[in-house]
């Protein structure tokens, strides 16, 4: 059997869509002839904790953890919080006006720890894992990003003992939405350009989630780039027939960011809610994650509080039920540059569960595409009302003459046994150049 290092910072128990991909990877791999040696931090900083995940570890898999020395115990301290809160992701801020020691926290994280604040655990760990690799040697190596720093670790292993090695990107880099929000100096910026050129000409291969961040890689400089999206397990869906919410309700799962925040659709449901009394006895807004202040004062200030079921975070087992039983799954696209390629890991969840798709974003987008070739629901852009509204109704009324269903029929190859088997042969194929 084969032999592959993966280098993630996310891995169980950490909760979240960051350990999604690579968990279900390692899980399979072992089914193609792969034996995985993951690893990751021992004391990693964790935006959620779900402790269910590690029952999804093959017995099999090797995983190492090492300490880590991150700075977010002195941010916590800067801007007043206690030690044991968690760092909120994507820039996602709870306050109307951020106090000025966040923003200075979010310069000085921007222009002295480049590439992120998980700089300080690359150099420790090329050093322990050139003479792990010593001993126990491994035929490929895989480092996954955000956080960009594990690509560094692979670059230095890469290097050092000449083993094949793949940077996955499950989020850009400098092309990211989130990096203009760093406040970077002309230095910082420069650096960090000359880091991921030094990455993506480094790496046998890169490897990313969707055609359009595959395009940015290659003009960005990578020497070789593929796609393997992110995906689904049958695992994860209850067997057992699931009791459909008795509201028609709209349920989004996962963290809402300003640039999420769908004031189209607050406004459109404000509306239809005045207007229709039917219509406002049956609405359940579900959203299950954390919420930027900018969302939940639009619901506010569109008089839909009443209408939402809020819940902060939940077991992933727990989200696929909660999915199943929705009646309408709503997808946002950051309204960002980089909007088109944007392909969140829950969108291949929603989709095996069978549920109805609305996504609000741009219309030919990748996530779009997607939905267009399953036939798993519809796409409205960020400001057509129109067409949203009547989106809505039409959605309505089918719930009103239980014909609400999905379409999960054309999803097969985004099963994450079919993704293992792709990222199985990709692998072979670099590991037998050398």
């Amino acid at each position: 059997m084969k032999r592959v290092l993966i280098i993630t910072y996310y891995w169980p128990p950490c909760g979240g869509a960051g350990v999604q991909r690579w968990l279900k990877f390692v899980k399979y791999l072992p089914h193609y002839g792969w034996e995985p040696v993951v690893y990751t931090p021992s004391n990693p900083e964790m935006p959620s904790v779900d402790e269910s995940l590690a029952r999804e570890i093959p017995a099999t898999a090797i995983v190492i953890k090492q300490p880590i020395r991150e700075p977010y115990n002195i941010y916590k301290k800067l801007v007043g919080r206690k030690k044991s809160d968690t760092i909120n992701p994507a820039f996602l801020s709870e306050n109307r006006t951020p106090p000025l020691t966040e923003k200075i926290s979010v310069w000085i994280r921007g222009n002295f720890f480049i590439p992120d604040a998980r700089k300080s655990w690359i150099s420790p760990s090329i050093r322990y894992l050139v003479n792990y690799l010593k001993i126990e040697p491994v035929d490929a190596i895989i480092s996954t990003g955000p956080p960009h720093s594990m690509h560094l670790i692979g670059l230095g292993l890469k290097e050092r003992t000449g083993v094949p090695w793949i940077a996955d990107f499950r989020d850009l880099w400098t092309k990211n939405d989130y990096h203009d929000q760093l406040m970077l100096t002309a230095y910082a910026r420069k650096k960090h350009y000359v880091l991921e050129q030094k990455v993506l000409s480094g790496a046998d291969l890169c490897l990313t989630i969707g055609n359009t961040m595959k395009k940015d890689l290659i003009e960005s400089g990578a020497v070789c780039a593929e796609v393997i999206t992110n995906g689904f397990d049958e695992e994860d869906l209850l067997c057992k027939d699931v009791e459909m919410d008795r509201k028609f309700s709209i349920a989004h799962i996962g963290t809402l960011v300003k640039t999420r925040n769908p004031e189209t659709l607050w406004k459109i449901l404000s509306q239809l809610v005045k207007e229709n009394k039917e219509f406002s006895d049956s609405l359940e807004i579900k959203l299950i994650g954390k919420l930027d202040i900018s969302v939940t004062d639009s619901i506010a200030k569109n008089g839909l509080n009443e209408f939402v079921r809020r819940i902060n975070y939940l077991p992933h087992r727990e989200v696929m039920e909660e999915m199943q039983k929705s009646r309408v799954l709503l997808l946002l696209i950051n309204r960002t540059g980089n909007a088109t390629g944007i392909l969140t890991g829950k969108f291949f969840e929603y989709l095996a569960t069978g549920r109805p798709i609305l996504l609000i974003g741009p219309v030919e987008g990748d996530a779009s595409a997607i939905l267009k070739e399953t036939g798993s629901g519809v796409t409205c852009d960020f400001d057509d009302a129109p067409s949203l509204r009547k989106i809505i109704l039409n959605l309505f009324d089918l719930y009103k003459n239980n014909r609400l269903i999905g379409n999960s029929e054309k999803i097969g190859k985004y099963s994450r046994k079919e993704l293992t088997k792709q990222l199985t042969g990709i692998m072979t194929r670099i590991s037998g150049r050398n």
